[in-house]
């Protein structure tokens, strides 16, 4: 009887301890550090998943002032769940890419466009003197990688889903960025394998292309 009560209770705090984690170990990390890194009116702020993770923007734009802010696996709710730590800062720029991660959770488009929207007007309304950047969601290549089903499996959605992104940045004035033409083969919907060894993250090429799309908005 024992045995059998300390089971149960085993069971029962590890089944709370899940119902409360929302996030992945290495999405509290990541946003832990940002609450203890401090944000200014002259940063510019990247805001997204791994794909921004990924980058050394500080490098990359040769300005100080660029911090990262990705958390790899990131999703729409997660950046909602934090973001309150970007906007408390009243950064000068924030550039958001967000929402592939979603279309492998299994949300629809309107779900990530919606969360997108909620996002957008968080930030109008907690820092109304930042400019913010919607940036396209990028395009996937399945033939270059198979690993990541969920992601890929959407591929022929993220064109639509970034056609309801731009309606929701004209919607609030925001400024929309198209880098997913930029990185498709031409006349296609097939990120370039020059850009990407796994189908989904980016190379340093890939890096470089984005940047040049994003260089007029930095100016």
């Amino acid at each position: 009887m024992n045995k059998l009560f300390i089971m149960l209770s085993l069971f029962c705090a590890c089944t709370m301890q899940a119902q409360e984690q929302k996030h992945s170990t290495f999405y509290y990390q990541r946003a832990t550090l940002f609450e203890a890194l401090p944000t200014s009116k002259s940063d510019i702020i990247f805001l997204g998943n791994s794909i921004t993770n990924g980058g050394e923007w500080a490098e990359l734009l040769g300005n100080p002032h660029a911090k990262n802010r990705g958390i790899s696996g990131d999703t729409t709710q997660g950046v909602l769940d934090r973001l309150s730590t970007i906007t408390k800062g009243k950064p000068s720029k924030i550039f958001l890419l967000i929402g592939t991660n979603d279309f492998a959770h299994g949300k629809s488009m309107d779900e990530i466009a919606k969360n997108v929207e909620k996002i957008v007007e968080r930030v109008k309304r907690e820092s109304p003197e930042t400019k913010l950047y919607v940036q396209s969601v990028f395009p996937v290549n399945p033939k270059v990688n198979t690993k990541f089903s969920g992601h890929m499996d959407r591929q022929k959605d993220i064109a639509a889903l970034n056609a309801k992104i731009k309606a929701v940045a004209a919607r609030h004035g925001v400024t929309y960025i198209d880098v997913y033409k930029s990185l498709v083969i031409p006349s296609t919907d097939v990120m370039n394998p020059e850009y990407t060894n796994d189908g989904l993250h980016l190379l340093g090429k890939g890096y470089l292309k984005w940047v040049e799309v994003l260089k007029p908005y930095l100016k």
